[in-house]
């Protein structure tokens, strides 16, 4: 049982480390930066307050990544149909640059499962769906988990989420 979950670790960590570093490649900015603008694809208009809680970050520290993506043209900031927030927007070079990220993220983890056969990935699929549903404690921490998804691929997620 150690075995298995270490080797997961293992796993997790090298996939990690390899988004991370795709990510960092293409929008030179590190942290939760990729996560916000695949976000807010997701639900053009989000508010700050709802993004600060998918990202898991405090206010300001958002304000402060909307700011450094805003100054980079890729999300601009419109009013809200209620007037009194802001809703974010990807601009059209924050479009193309989430489309790249998630080709790359994606490209990334199907080459780590090239190697098995359809009926391997099959099991490692159901395997995974089985582990990633006992893991959100809270609405939003289903949101949290797939910030970066390519939702398109899970059809029938395990842990889809209706906060946002």
């Amino acid at each position: 049982m150690k075995s298995t979950a270490n080797l997961l670790g293992a796993l997790t960590i090298a996939l990690t480390d390899r988004i991370r570093g795709s990510t960092q490649k293409l929008l030179e900015r590190a942290g939760e930066s990729s996560a916000a603008i695949v976000v807010i694809g997701y639900v053009p208009g989000i508010s700050v307050e709802l993004l600060r809680q998918v990202l898991g970050l405090s206010h300001p520290g958002t304000v402060r990544l909307i700011d450094r993506l805003s100054d980079d043209h890729y999300v601009e900031r419109r009013k809200a149909k209620d007037g009194r927030a802001v809703a974010l927007h990807l601009t059209t070079a924050g479009t193309g640059l989430r489309a790249g990220l998630m080709d790359s993220r994606i490209e990334i983890l199907e080459n780590a499962v090239e190697f098995l056969r359809s009926d391997e990935r099959e099991m490692l699929g159901h395997l995974l769906s089985k582990i990633l549903v006992t893991l959100p404690e809270t609405e939003m921490d289903k949101h949290h988990i797939c910030r970066l998804c390519l939702t398109t691929a899970c059809p029938d997620c395990p842990i889809r989420g209706n906060a946002i």
